[in-house]
């Protein structure tokens, strides 16, 4: 695929136009051909194929041209934390413009987060604040101290400072992260949220406490993230209180994870109508190499399970623009909205696609990152989006 040089731009032309692939726009019903066109960083025009002209043309001939892909769940507080990996190397060379960090950073360390890793990166980086004021710095246990690991007015205060770029609250509510903490850091992280208008990611897990407990204090907007993990309790242990909360607008989210994206829970969960909301990877050094990889690889895995390529593109990107209160700016091909996008290929060849808990499934349609464009500047991605 190349990049065409143009004239030099008039008053009619582009600073670049993506031509001869299908606009792969959620808020249409199916792909169509079209020319998208982008001026200063936005999406300028949307015209029919052949149309538009620009000083760099992109010829998407063969590709999905889709919005910028979203990773909701992601850890790029790199070297800060054991977890962290570049928010670059997840981020735009792998197809993904926005990668929102979810819960590494906390209230005492978002300046170093801020000036180290959100002002530096290519991909546009948002933040899920963690409730515990350590986030992931001191280690995975940030919770277990009790009320001392949680500075209600620290974390507002950034939510109110920071608004375009911390967008919600996370909270981790699992028993390794919790000790004798209980129930108390979701209601904090609610209190917070809901002072500032803004949603609650709560990781759910190894119980206590029990899911059924989590779901209840949750409300329209919220994210449950490894929704589909394998573990006891889970999806199926509470299955009346999450019909409950997704009926409220409680969102599902994978959170792939080392340990929370299991087929069966996933192909179960399906069939009973239990759909993801948004697709994400949870990302970080201890899976980026296997069996994440990517979000694009992750986007597959649902593909694998039975979803059609225009619905897990609308999990990645419409979705995710929606929960983060964007989608004026992100998440579709709107003239005005921020001028990035993923272009896809769409490749018929045999994998075999594994799980977090060791689990596979064989298919025979991927997607592949072709290009990414950023704010209106292009990348290319490298060879791990398979």
């Amino acid at each position: 695929m190349a990049v065409h040089s143009a004239p030099s731009a008039g008053p009619q032309r582009f600073d670049l136009v993506v031509s001869g692939g299908l606009l792969a726009d959620p808020l249409s019903p199916e792909p169509f051909a079209g020319d998208l066109a982008v001026r200063d960083g936005r999406i300028a025009a949307i015209g029919e194929p052949g149309t538009l002209a620009g000083r760099e043309r992109v010829d998407a001939t063969g590709l999905l041209v889709a919005p910028g892909l979203i990773d909701l769940h992601s850890h790029v507080y790199a070297p800060r934390t054991s977890l962290g990996v570049p928010a670059d190397t997840v981020g735009v060379e792998q197809g993904v413009t926005t990668v929102v960090d979810a819960g590494s950073c906390g209230s005492d360390h978002w300046d170093d987060f801020a000036g180290n890793v959100v002002t530096v990166a290519a991909t546009r980086v948002l933040s899920w604040l963690n409730i515990s004021r350590h986030g992931l710095v001191h280690g995975r246990t940030e919770l277990a101290g009790g009320p001392g690991d949680i500075d209600e007015a620290a974390t507002e205060k950034l939510l109110r400072e920071h608004p375009d770029r911390v967008r919600g609250v996370k909270v981790r509510m699992s028993s390794s992260v919790l000790g004798d903490s209980g129930l108390e850091p979701l209601r904090a992280a609610k209190r917070v949220a809901a002072r500032v208008g803004r949603p609650v990611m709560v990781h759910v897990g190894n119980e206590p406490p029990r899911l059924a407990d989590v779901l209840d204090l949750l409300g329209e907007g919220d994210v449950v993230t490894h929704a589909f993990h394998g573990k006891p309790g889970g999806l199926f242990g509470s299955e009346d209180a999450a019909r409950r909360a997704v009926a409220r607008g409680v969102r599902l989210d994978v959170g792939h994870g080392s340990a929370s994206l299991n087929f069966a829970t996933a192909e179960r969960a399906l069939a009973a109508g239990f759909f993801p909301h948004t697709i994400s990877t949870d990302v970080h050094v201890g899976n980026v190499e296997g069996p994440v990889h990517s979000l694009v690889t992750t986007l597959n895995k649902l593909l694998g399970l039975g979803l059609d390529p225009h619905q897990v593109i609308r999990c990645a990107t419409l979705h995710p623009a929606q929960v983060l209160g964007m989608d004026d700016e992100l998440g579709t091909l709107r003239v005005g909205g921020a001028a990035d996008l993923t272009l896809l290929r769409l490749v018929e060849r045999t994998a075999v696609l594994t799980d977090a808990d060791g689990d596979t499934r064989t298919t025979h349609t991927q997607m592949e990152a072709a290009r990414t464009v950023r704010a209106g500047r292009l990348h290319t991605p490298g060879t791990s989006t398979g």
